[in-house]
């Protein structure tokens, strides 16, 4: 068999041409696949102009002509916490703390609108942190610090909105005061609490008062009461003798009497001690008497 060179050199030129050509089908489909990650977005772009964004999953493009050139993270995201100063409708500086939560929903948006996303998100919440105390008093703010936050993100939600950022929390962590607003607060505390000691030893002295004034009213009542039934019982017992008198005529009379004497003579011998009593005559013919009508009538 004879060595035939230019058959050789036909054969190593096609072998070559198909591999060139199976390389050439690899690198496409090498930059032709590309798979985004679950947290990610890709923004592809065409000679320098935003051709498409690729979302999770495989996704193809057109090999040589189409690159990724930003590959963004849409997982939520903090800004580090920040402090700004701030002046309230009634001249107090407060120093507020805020955090802010956020997610890149639309990166086409982020990538050429903004250059630098936290400081631009930072600043704004800084201005619409001093706009929106400067319209509140300190009480306001110290009061109304839910409502204040809502405002705060609405605002922020709408300056945002352009970025292609949605913010998904802002939070105002603290306010802090100065050391002289923070002592004549302190000092107004006290005061306030020393009034209403004030007010509550006054409200409990007046209804001690008033307390004391039902009881004299109600032992009053009481007593015109007892009196008025102590009265009515004399005009019965008064009704009953003169009925007894109108019936039974003078000897009636003699007994109610001679009754009454009897009384009035047992209390003076209920006297205490040893004491003499002197009874005139008449006292003891009275009470002999009244024995005897007594002893009748038994």
């Amino acid at each position: 068999m004879e060595f035939d060179p230019a058959a050789v050199e036909s054969l190593f030129g096609g072998n070559l041409i198909v591999l060139l050509l199976a390389l050439f089908i690899l690198i496409s489909l090498f930059l032709g696949v590309r798979i985004v990650p679950q947290s990610e977005k890709h923004v592809v772009e065409r000679f320098g102009r935003l051709q498409k964004v690729l979302g999770p999953g495989i996704n193809l493009i057109v090999p040589f002509l189409d690159r990724v050139a930003h590959r963004i993270s849409i997982l939520e995201r903090q800004l580090p916490n920040s402090r700004q100063d701030a002046i309230t409708a009634d001249n107090v500086l407060v120093q507020v703390e805020t955090s802010v939560f956020y997610r890149i929903m639309e990166p086409e948006k982020t990538v050429y609108r903004i250059r630098d996303v936290d400081p631009a998100i930072a600043t704004t919440v800084a201005g619409i942190v001093r706009s929106e105390i400067g319209a509140m008093e300190l009480d306001e703010v110290q009061h109304n610090r839910a409502r204040l936050t809502q405002r705060i993100r609405e605002s922020l939600a709408d300056v945002v909105e352009d970025w292609g950022i949605v913010v998904t929390r802002a939070e105002m962590l603290d306010v802090n005061l100065d050391d002289a607003t923070r002592a004549a607060m302190l000092q107004q505390l006290n005061a306030e609490r020393a009034r209403r000691a004030q007010v509550t030893e006054a409200e409990g002295k007046k209804r001690a008062v008033e307390l004391a004034a039902e009881g004299d009213l109600y032992a009053a009542e009481q007593e015109a009461k007892a009196r008025r039934i102590l009265a009515d019982a004399e005009a019965y017992a008064t009704g009953v003798i003169a009925a007894a008198i109108r019936d039974n005529g003078l000897e009636a009379a003699q007994y109610q009497v001679a009754l009454k004497q009897v009384e009035a003579l047992t209390k003076v011998g209920e006297g205490e001690g040893k004491q003499v009593v002197i009874v005139p005559a008449q006292a003891l013919d009275a009470f002999g008497n009244a024995f005897n009508m007594l002893k009748g009538k038994a």
